[in-house]
C-alpha cells in the first residue's frame, strides 16, 4: 500500500459513493415533475440510454474509460428499466404502500413486489457459481468448497473480457442482491426491522466494507479500482440504508427539494472526483 493506491482507492470508492445518493435523488425529481405517462416515457428513455452506454463501452478503448461506461450505463439501466418498471406495475395494479402505525410510509409499493424476482436472481447465482470464473473472491471461495470433493471434472471458464459489460453486470447484480436482502430482511412476516438478524446483516455489511476498503486502497489502477469500489460501497449502503430505516440518519436524498444546497455540494463533488480521475487516467497513459 502506498499513498498513491490510497489515492486511487479513495477516489474510487467517493465517485461511486456519491452516486448512490444521486441516484436516488434522480428518482425522487423525476416523480416530483413528470407525472404519467411522461414519468415512464422518460424512465425507459433512461434505461434504453444506459443500455447503450454499456454497449458503446465495448467498442471503446481503455480499462478506465470502459469501466466508467459500464457503471454510468448500469446506473442508468438500473433506474429506468429495472426500478421505474417496479414503480409502473405497482401503480398500475394499485399495489399500497407499507405504512408505520403513525400512516408514514417505511416501504414503497415498488419495493414490496421486488422481492418476486428472487427466483430470476437466483437463475444468476447459478451460472455465476457454477459455469463461470470470475473475479469476485466470494464466488471463487464457494467454487472452492462446492468443487473441492467433486469427483467430476468441472472446468470454469471466465466469460468474454468486456469491461464495461463485466462492470455493467456487476453493479446490477450486486444492487439487486442488496435490495433482495433487505427487503427480505425488512418484512415482519420473515423477520422485520428491528429483528437481530437484521442487526447483524446491517454490521455485517459495515465490517465487511471496511474489509473491502483496506483491499481497495492497495489497488493502483484506476479501472480496477472503479469496479471494485462498486460492491464496497453497495455493501457500505446496506448498512446505511438499515439505519436510516431505524431513523438514525435522515435521507436527504429522499427529500432533494428540501435539501437543495446538501445535493448540490453532492454533485458538485462528484463532478470534481469525477474529473480528476479522467484526468489522472489520461495522464498516466500520456
Amino acid at each position: 500500500m502506498t499513498r498513491k493506491t490510497v489515492f486511487t482507492g479513495t477516489m474510487a470508492f467517493l465517485v461511486v459513493l456519491f452516486s448512490m445518493p444521486l441516484g436516488h435523488a434522480l428518482m425522487i425529481l423525476m416523480e416530483h415533475y413528470l407525472k404519467p405517462p411522461t414519468l415512464y416515457y422518460a424512465a425507459f428513455s433512461m434505461g434504453a440510454v444506459g443500455l447503450a452506454v454499456t454497449v458503446a463501452g465495448v467498442f471503446v478503448r481503455g480499462d478506465t474509460r470502459q469501466t466508467l461506461f459500464g457503471l454510468f450505463g448500469g446506473l442508468l439501466f438500473w433506474t429506468g428499466w429495472i426500478e421505474f418498471l417496479f414503480v409502473y406495475y405497482a401503480h398500475r395494479f394499485g399495489v399500497e404502500p407499507l405504512r408505520d402505525a403513525a400512516g408514514e410510509i417505511v416501504t414503497k409499493p415498488e419495493y414490496l413486489i421486488m422481492p418476486s424476482s428472487f427466483g430470476f436472481w437466483a437463475m444468476f447465482m447459478l451460472l455465476y457459481l457454477f459455469s463461470v470464473r470470475t473475479g469476485c473472491n466470494f464466488f471463487n471461495y464457494l467454487q472452492r468448497v462446492f468443487f473441492r470433493q467433486s469427483t467430476v471434472r468441472v472446468e470454469l471458464k471466465p466469460l468474454a473480457r468486456h469491461t464495461a459489460l463485466i462492470t455493467f453486470m456487476e453493479l446490477n447484480l450486486i444492487l439487486w442482491t442488496s435490495y433482495l436482502v433487505l427487503l427480505f430482511c425488512y418484512d415482519d412476516h420473515f423477520l422485520g426491522d428491528r429483528h437481530p438478524v437484521t442487526t447483524l446483516v446491517a454490521f455485517g455489511a459495515l465490517a465487511s466494507s471496511f474489509y473491502m476498503f483496506g483491499r481497495l486502497i492497495r489497488i493502483s489502477s484506476w479501472g480496477y479500482a472503479i469496479r471494485y469500489a462498486i460492491p464496497t460501497v453497495i455493501v457500505f449502503w446496506t448498512f446505511v440504508e438499515v439505519i436510516m430505516r431505524w431513523q438514525i440518519l435522515h435521507e436527504i436524498w429522499v427529500h432533494p427539494l428540501e435539501y437543495r444546497n446538501e445535493m448540490l455540494i453532492i454533485l458538485v463533488a462528484f463532478i470534481v472526483l469525477l474529473g480528476v480521475i479522467i484526468y489522472r487516467s489520461w495522464r498516466r497513459k500520456g
